[in-house]
Formats: structure tokens, sequence, C-alpha cells
């Protein structure tokens, strides 16, 4: 493939549990985002999903050929846990990735049992409602540790070139505290990290080892770990720029999500 033709790499926010789905107000904007996002770039042959709420010793895939769905959430309305997403998780796909892990000395697992969690099902059943697209879903590491997310964003980069987009799904803030509070309440904090995120990864002028070195050191940003009491939700962004080989993103939503700003971002 050329350049052009490679599969994108797509960081978003998924939201709050199942609300993104259950018409709540504070949503609207990604729900309207994430109905449009297939507009932005061809079918891939295969969406690969780092989740924000799976992690693992070391690099792990569903196992499983129909994964089903993991309901990772509680005290929502009956209807939230009987969605059905019915896409399939490929042996051929999971097969090549792990034989692109083991190339760049990444020794990755299977796990069977566990269906896609909702930081996966939530916003495919708005992007890709049919579910016609086969989906991989691979694990955090545990220990967070940000540099080793670049490098496995940086293995898994070629699959790109066969047509496998790489989905991080997570958010640009997560502090339930604040986001479960009062929505008209202070967002400072959020703002102050929303510039400087922002200004990381779409400044042109920022060489890719400069932006990669800024993430890297994420937590000498302003209120970083206000925004992000724990990184899980971030690291998925890491894992994105690795992949991106570190390029600036296109910053594709930029709203206030419960009342505190977000991000998505788009490499091509």
């Amino acid at each position: 493939m050329s350049t052009s033709d490679r599969a994108p790499v797509l960081f978003i926010p998924h939201g709050g549990g199942p609300l993104p789905l259950l018409g709540d107000p504070g949503h609207q904007p990604l729900v309207d985002f994430l109905k449009t996002v297939p507009e932005r770039y061809p079918p891939p042959k295969a969406i690969l999903v780092v989740s924000a709420h799976w992690e693992a010793p070391r690099p792990t895939l569903l196992g499983d050929e129909s994964p089903g769905l993991y309901f990772d959430y509680y005290g929502f309305p009956p209807e939230s846990y009987r969605y059905a997403y019915p896409a399939v998780n490929p042996s051929s796909w999971r097969t090549r990735l792990r034989e692109v892990l083991a190339g760049a000395g990444l020794e990755a697992a299977e796990q069977s049992g566990r269906g896609y969690d909702h930081g996966v099902f939530v916003p495919l059943m708005l992007m890709h409602p049919a579910a016609d697209i086969p989906v991989l879903q691979l694990s955090l590491v545990e220990g967070l540790d940000p540099v080793a997310h670049f490098e496995l964003g940086r293995a898994l980069a070629p699959l790109r070139d066969e047509g496998v987009m790489v989905l991080g799904s997570g958010l640009s803030f997560h502090n339930l505290r604040l986001l479960l509070g009062d929505p008209a309440g202070d967002d400072s904090a959020s703002q102050r990290f929303h510039g400087w995120l922002v200004g990381v990864l779409g400044d042109p002028a920022l060489t890719d080892d400069q932006r990669y070195r800024a993430l890297a050191d994420w937590t000498s940003a302003p209120d970083a770990r206000t925004c992000h009491p724990r990184e899980e939700h971030l690291l998925p962004l890491h894992l994105c720029l690795g992949a991106a080989g570190g390029r600036a993103a296109d910053i594709v939503f930029d709203e206030a999500l419960l009342g505190q700003r977000t991000i998505g971002a788009l490499w091509r």
C-alpha cells in the first residue's frame, strides 16, 4: 500500500459506560462525532482496539472467534445489559498480530472467555453498527508505562499497511469525581491539561522525538494528575502515537464531555 492507502490510527473518547447509547444529553456531541467517524477513512479490513478497560501482565488478545460482550459497568437500565455486537475476531488476524509483535520482540498472549468491554462495543455500535468488520481487542500492559505503550504501538504499525486500523479507546480527561459531580462545576484543570495535550499532539513544529518525550513525561503537564489520577484512560493515546510514528495528529473531536474538555485524534 502507499502511505495514503494505509489504515488510520484513531484515538477516541468512549464516554461514561453505556451513556452514549442511552440518549444522555451530555454525550450527544460524542455520539454525533462517532457516527460520522467512518466518513473520514475507507473501510478497514479489520479494527484493532486497545481499550482503557483491560490490563494484563503482557500484551493479550481476546482469544474467541465470536467474543460476545462484557458488561463491565453497573447501575444502568436493564436494556444496557442486552446489547449485542456480533463482530468476529478471526484466528487468522490474531495469528498475524502475534507474528508482528514477535518480530518486535514482544510476546503476546490470548485470553478466552472475555467479551468486548464497553470501551470497544459502545463506540463501535455507533461507528460501525453493522458489525461487519473484524474486531480484535488488545490489552494494555500492567504497570502502565508510557514508553512501553509507545513501543507496543510502534510494533503494531506494520499492520496498518495490511489494512488494520488501530483504535485507542479512552478519555483525555478521566477524573470520575469531577466527571460525575456538578456538570457546571470548575473545569479549569481540564482546560489547562487540554491545552497542553492539544499543543503536543497537533503542533507540526514539534519533531516526532519531541512529541514522544513530551507524552512520556505527561505527569509534568499542567494538572496532569488532577485530570488522570490513574492513567489507564490516557495510555491508549500513547499506543496510538507509537503506531502513528510520532507524527502530528488531526484533532477531530474537541468538546466538553460531562463538563470537562476531551479530545479525539486521527492519524491518516
